[in-house]
């Protein structure tokens, strides 16, 4: 069957079909797809219920466990779009019903639509699934060159990061939620242990969890990175002044005391299981090893250092 219209539930899918060259199959995304700018313009057939710009870490979990608790959908689907879409091929997920459309809204997608659509569901859960996912969607898509040369790139990249991981390596922690605390888990720990890290309490391919202060404290990290899902690096920094700046455990830590706290940008690099996870892992390569890699070029507001005195966003 050939695929001439597409509808992403995923962000991280429509970025891709981007990178493949297929936006123009693209007749509907979702409120998160925001990237490249033009997808944003895309009519939107999944929106959320919790407006998060709005809501603290503490309100938005709470109102998405709320939710969650009465069996309420995250995120709603615009009927009306979708069936302006008729899409031949959905894109959806399975990896965490609160970060994307979860397996509900895809289940009355394909009641709304008169003709029934491909259904493909992207759930990697480590750094080779994100790549193959790329391979996966060239098939179907029918661009096995062009997905060739995405994945060969990426994993040139990534080789040359893991292959100059020399020398004493430092315990890192990454937090992926400030108020409750979450660990980072799915590819974050890979991610660090490639940019020549030692990944602490989290493990590649789990789910992220709660986490308390005292596991932090025992965990003893000489790195602390912190990345809350959905959230830029702005954003992350000023969670971090108004909830842990002053509190006395927390300023405890050693990794504190040798200012050696980083915020990155979660939405664009970290949170999705996007190909922009490689770039993830060249940012985390930059804090972690900082004399090695000071020449190595990532996004401008990629991440900040969270020092005493508050320091700029790095380019």
């Amino acid at each position: 069957m050939t695929i001439n219209r597409i509808v992403s539930f995923l962000p991280s899918a429509t970025e891709l079909l981007y990178e493949l060259e297929k936006q123009d199959k693209l007749y509907g995304v979702t409120h998160e797809c925001k990237y490249p700018h033009d997808a944003s313009l895309k009519p939107k057939v999944i929106n959320t219920v919790i407006d998060s710009e709005k809501l603290s870490s503490k309100e938005i979990d709470s109102t998405t466990c709320k939710l969650l608790k009465e069996g309420k959908d995250i995120f709603v689907l615009d009927e009306k779009n979708l069936k302006k879409a008729n899409p031949d091929l959905i894109i959806s997920q399975e990896t965490c019903e609160v970060c994307a459309a979860y397996t509900n809204q895809v289940n009355k997608a394909v009641k709304i639509l008169e003709t029934k659509p491909i259904l493909h569901s992207m759930d990697p859960h480590n750094m080779k699934e994100i790549i193959s996912s790329v391979t996966k969607i060239g098939e179907i898509l029918e661009c096995k060159e062009k997905a060739k040369e995405i994945t060969d790139s990426l994993e040139k990249r990534i080789k040359n990061i893991r292959e100059s991981n020399i020398g004493e390596k430092q315990k890192v922690l990454a937090i992926e939620w400030i108020e409750p605390f979450f660990t980072a888990g799915h590819w974050v720990p890979e991610m660090i242990e490639i940019s020549g890290g030692i990944n602490l309490i989290s493990k590649t391919g789990e789910h992220s969890r709660r986490l308390d202060m005292d596991e932090i404290v025992k965990s003893d990290p000489d790195i602390i990175i912190f990345m809350p899902c959905g959230f830029d690096t702005q954003r992350t920094v000023s969670e971090y002044n108004e909830i842990l700046k002053n509190n006395e455990i927390w300023n405890s830590l050693n990794a504190v005391k040798n200012d050696r706290i980083f915020a990155v940008d979660a939405n664009s690099f970290f949170s999705k299981p996007s190909i922009r996870t490689v770039e993830g892992i060249e940012i985390l390569a930059k804090i972690i090893q900082p004399e090695k890699f000071d020449n190595l070029r990532v996004s401008e507001q990629s991440f900040a250092h969270i020092g005493k005195n508050q320091s700029q966003a790095q380019k």
